[in-house]
């Protein structure tokens, strides 16, 4: 019986902490694109990139954690702001990046 517990409880701690660190990098993917949105506005395409990349990595982290649909069409947008930052078009890389701000936002993402 005890050992029972003792596996219960190893099983919902780390499902919880599976849960936190989803939480912490949807809401860093969602920092990162309003960052990139934000500089794409301004027409900086190259800090743009810089920021997109951020969040990819963090919104792919959150993912591999737990999928979610959102999240997903959100990697896609992040790939296509990047690819259109590092070729310059800072107003394209933009509009995916807005796409992508939208997607986390749905998938749970919320700003301090």
């Amino acid at each position: 019986m005890k050992k029972s517990l003792i596996a219960l409880a190893a099983a919902l701690l780390f499902s919880a902490t599976l849960a936190m660190a989803e939480t912490e990098h949807t809401n860093a993917t969602l920092e990162h694109a309003t960052a990139a949105v934000t500089h794409g506005e301004m027409g900086h395409a190259p800090i743009l990139v810089e920021h997109a990349e951020a969040a990819l990595t963090h919104a792919e982290a959150a993912q591999k954690a737990e999928a979610n649909p959102h999240m997903a069409e959100a990697i896609t947008h992040l790939k296509a702001a990047i690819e259109a930052g590092k070729a310059g078009d800072a107003k394209g890389a933009t509009e995916h990046a807005k796409m992508a701000v939208e997607h986390i936002k749905m998938a749970g993402g919320t700003s301090k």
